[in-house]
């Protein structure tokens, strides 16, 4: 534990996002939160390439976060469209290092990485120095639960991404509609995506509650939907009704008190203890 000059204890929490938009605004929004729960209690060092310093360095942020860099060891943005499988190996396989290195000359001492499930490699770097590691995922829970079924598939199972339609069938989890998104997202016919994303999700603990094998086609979407828009269905009302109670329940969950804010307050004690 670190202390201020006043020897009030100070968590020191270091947050690396994948090198993206739709990764690093998600971080840096958890962040604030963070920094806005303990304030002059948490410092948070957010870690984003020499690039993207350039992007995101005007940005409104707390006092408590600070911008710090890794060099540019990745291809620029404007060639990520262009080759991303390339771009995806680069960032596996040439961060690490940099961001290791940077670790060693941040003060004061790291309490905690916030690091992108999307990056292979945090989980390795903080069980080498004895750095609690909490893994951030950006996207949806549906497609994490997707990559996940993926990823328990393929130890039993020889899979590529061009096998994804006639496997669709025979992998929990999984249907042939999903498998469309997939593939857009993993990049058609590019095994070393694949592989590098499950790795991924493979170095993360799945909760129990993700482990339904219960996904929606988008015939059967398309028929909640019509169900959901008929004001004189029986059925339909259920639904509605139904919806309300949720939209309650997250409001409850994120106000004070709730659930996601209870989570958090004892994310905040793990890294503070």
């Amino acid at each position: 534990m670190n202390f201020s000059g006043d020897g009030e204890a100070v968590s020191h929490v270091v947050a690396m996002p994948f090198p993206g938009r739709g990764h690093i605004n998600p971080m840096l929004n958890f962040c604030k939160i963070l920094a806005s729960r303990k304030p002059n209690k948490i410092i948070i060092t957010f870690v984003v390439t020499e690039e993207w310093l350039g992007y995101i360095g005007s940005d409104p942020k707390p006092e408590a976060i600070h911008f710090t860099t890794i060099p540019n060891v990745i291809p620029p943005e404007r060639e990520k469209a262009a080759n991303f499988p390339g771009f995806y190996e680069a960032v596996m396989t040439k961060m690490e290092e940099p961001f290791e290195r940077l670790l060693d000359q941040l003060e004061p001492t790291v309490n905690a990485i916030i690091g992108d499930v999307e990056l292979r490699w945090p989980v390795a770097v903080g069980n080498r120095r004895n750095i609690p590691v909490a893994a951030f995922w950006t996207m949806s829970a549906s497609f994490y639960s997707m990559l996940h079924h993926l990823d328990v598939f393929s130890r039993t199972h020889q899979l590529t991404v061009d096998k994804l339609d006639e496997r669709a069938g025979n992998i929990p989890g999984i249907s042939s509609f999903h498998t469309e998104d997939l593939r857009t997202v993993l990049h058609e016919n590019d095994h070393r995506v694949l592989q590098l994303a499950l790795e991924c999700i493979s170095k993360v603990e799945m909760s129990s509650k993700l482990e339904s094998d219960v996904f929606l086609a988008k015939e059967d979407i398309e028929v909640l939907v019509k169900t959901f828009m008929d004001v004189e269905s029986q059925e339909g009302r259920k639904i509605r009704d139904r919806a309300r109670e949720l939209k309650a329940m997250c409001r409850k969950a994120i106000g004070k008190g709730g659930s996601s804010d209870r989570n958090l307050n004892a994310f905040i004690s793990d890294i503070s203890s």
